[in-house]
């Protein structure tokens, strides 16, 4: 699978192949996009004419003292300035119209795509990181739009364009003034690399950045909690120095171009003038002719001027876009087949079929399981720490998928499934629960229509979510803030049953849901536990040993195996692993 890599990217000419996967997103509004196109020479055309009609004013009619002759060129002077504005206003905005939807569409694909990778990618990928495509890096290409794109176009038709004129006009003159042309694009094209390669190091520093303040600020009570300010400033100081240096360096490029380009027009312009005013002497040329050569060499270099803002502007998106595709190009491993198994309703059997997994190479997580739970049946699977309990319920639901073996779930393979079938059909409660900025039914619901508001104050009642919502200031459609940190550990608990129970599952997994309420709350799961666990299959699983003690069967995985089978008493009566695990717990639990 294609991932996010530490942010490198190959350094290889992408721009042409960029640009065409940018265009798909430009083609649904291809209209506002070719109104800007003819915009462009028209605007040009305003913009050269004026140094012409200058020229026509001095030596035509400054000369020859003709005042009407001179009022219509101011005239045409002004309406040539009017023409420029209103057909550059409307390029502008047609352009401008043309990146707020193509780029809307490009967060959309990102976004869709993004719900769609499995969970090993966002494992190996920092948030903060992934966060920055989305923002920061799509950002970079709507500058792109603004300051580039097409006004480079503008400015290259604007640039062949002054070429032409002056030749025209005077080729001598001309050639001695943009003498030093060729040179000066050698320097451009030497800066044009440069630019490119920090501002690769910029958007990867930037996105260090973000992926550090994500993190950071996600566990910002654990920084607090052990005084560990200092050490996380000194992190955060030495990426945002890193992120300095490389804008730093991208400056001194941008300045010294800036520099060279001024420096070349100042020289042009001394030329010309040397070299005009020695033919105005022989009167080969008028003065005419020559104040339009220095209005037309100041428009020359105006673009030139400000190449190097642009092209820095340009090779930023430029880079963004490959960042940008190449999350698109991630491939999405974990998806429903072409003619996927559906059903209104599952039964609820569950077959491990020999399964080995794991999350790496050969390191085996699980190790030829293989066990069947009937419809209704509850199962109860424990072990220590890493002996893959937790990896059953997230194969169950397809988060991954085995190398070897197969799951089955009503007879059929889980990768046969339509995944969103699947996964309805299968409710989890984890130990970590997370919830969602909004009000209490929305947190329930998870935005689903189908699902009624007596539907999810009935979920609550079954699991004594009510009671504590109710007394909340505006209860159900009280908000909670980011991560439900207005409520305690125990409701936030008891809002993730009220979730699951919602959708009404085949299958019910329970990872390690009541490890971390406290006793009060814990009795009031466990009695909603023995109404909602009726007619449905579920799997427990749990380190606590007390309180599977009920459960029609319990396998006690260790090392990836399943190594033991029964019930509580038979399993105790054997004297084997799961009789050490329940010494243990007693024996801590005597000693507390």
């Amino acid at each position: 699978m294609r991932e996010i890599p530490r942010e490198e990217i190959l350094n290889k000419p992408y721009d042409i192949a960029m640009a065409r996967r940018l265009w798909r997103y430009v083609r649904p509004h291809r209209r506002q996009f070719f109104t800007a196109l003819i915009c462009l020479p028209l605007t040009s055309a305003f913009g050269l004419a004026q140094p012409y009609i200058l020229k026509l004013a001095i030596d035509r009619y400054i000369t020859q003292n003709d005042a009407h002759g001179l009022t219509t060129a101011g005239l045409l002077y002004a309406g040539a300035l009017a023409g420029e504005f209103l057909f550059f206003y409307w390029q502008y905005y047609a352009i401008m119209t043309v990146a707020q939807k193509s780029l809307a569409d490009l967060r959309r694909d990102l976004f869709a795509h993004l719900q769609q990778l499995p969970a090993s990618f966002f494992e190996r990928n920092p948030v903060g990181r992934v966060v920055t495509r989305l923002t920061t890096d799509v950002d970079a290409i709507n500058e792109a739009f603004t300051a580039g794109t097409l006004t480079i176009f503008m400015d290259v038709l604007t640039l062949v364009g002054i070429i032409i004129i002056m030749m025209s006009l005077n080729m001598q003159l001309a050639l001695v003034t943009l003498a030093l042309l060729p040179p000066l694009l050698i320097v451009l094209n030497f800066f044009r690399v440069r630019s490119r390669e920090t501002y690769r190091a910029i958007r990867e520093r930037i996105a260090r950045i973000n992926a550090f303040l994500q993190e950071t600020l996600s566990g910002i009570a654990v920084v607090q909690l052990f005084a560990q300010e200092k050490k996380m400033f000194a992190e955060f100081e030495q990426r945002n120095s890193d992120h300095r240096d490389a804008n730093h360096l991208s400056n001194i490029y941008e300045a010294t171009l800036f520099s060279v380009v001024e420096a070349a027009s100042s020289v042009c312009i001394a030329l010309m003038l040397w070299c005009g005013a020695g033919q105005i002497g022989l009167g080969i040329i008028a003065l005419g002719t020559l104040v339009a050569f220095i209005d037309y060499l100041q428009k020359f270099f105006v673009p030139l001027r400000e190449f190097s803002s642009k092209y820095t502007t340009m090779q930023s998106a430029m880079t963004a876009v490959e960042r940008v595709f190449q999350l698109l190009d991630t491939e999405v491993t974990i998806a429903s087949p072409r003619q996927p198994h559906r059903a209104e309703k599952m039964q609820g059997r569950i077959t491990f079929d020999h399964v080995w997994f794991a999350y790496k190479d050969e390191e085996w997580i699980l190790r030829d399981v293989s066990f069947t739970v009937a419809p209704g049946e509850k199962v109860a699977i424990v072990g220590a720490t890493g002996a893959g309990k937790t990896t059953i319920s997230k194969l169950l639901n397809r988060f991954y998928d085995v190398q070897r073996g197969r799951i089955l779930v009503d007879g059929v393979d889980v990768r046969e499934w339509d995944l969103g079938t699947l996964r309805q059909q299968i409710g989890v409660v984890l130990q970590d629960v997370f919830l969602f900025a909004g009000d209490m039914v929305t947190n329930i619901t998870l935005g689903r229509t189908d699902i009624s508001q007596a539907q999810v104050e009935q979920a609550a009642r079954y699991v004594n979510a009510d009671r504590f919502i109710r007394q909340l200031p505006r209860g159900y459609d009280e908000q909670l803030r980011e991560r439900g940190s207005n409520l305690s550990a125990g409701q936030r608990q008891l809002l993730s049953f009220a979730r699951a129970l919602a959708y009404n599952p085949a299958i019910l997994v329970l990872d390690e849901a009541t490890s971390s309420v406290d006793p009060e709350t814990e009795l009031l799961i466990q009695d909603a536990l023995t109404k909602l666990m009726a007619n449905r299959t579920n799997l427990v699983i749990a380190h606590r040993l007390s309180t599977i003690q009920n459960a029609d069967r319990i396998l006690v995985m260790h090392k990836g195996q399943v190594r033991e089978v029964g019930t509580h008493h038979e399993l105790i009566e054997k004297r084997g692993i799961y009789w050490r695990l329940y010494r243990l717990q007693y024996d801590q639990l005597s000693a507390a």
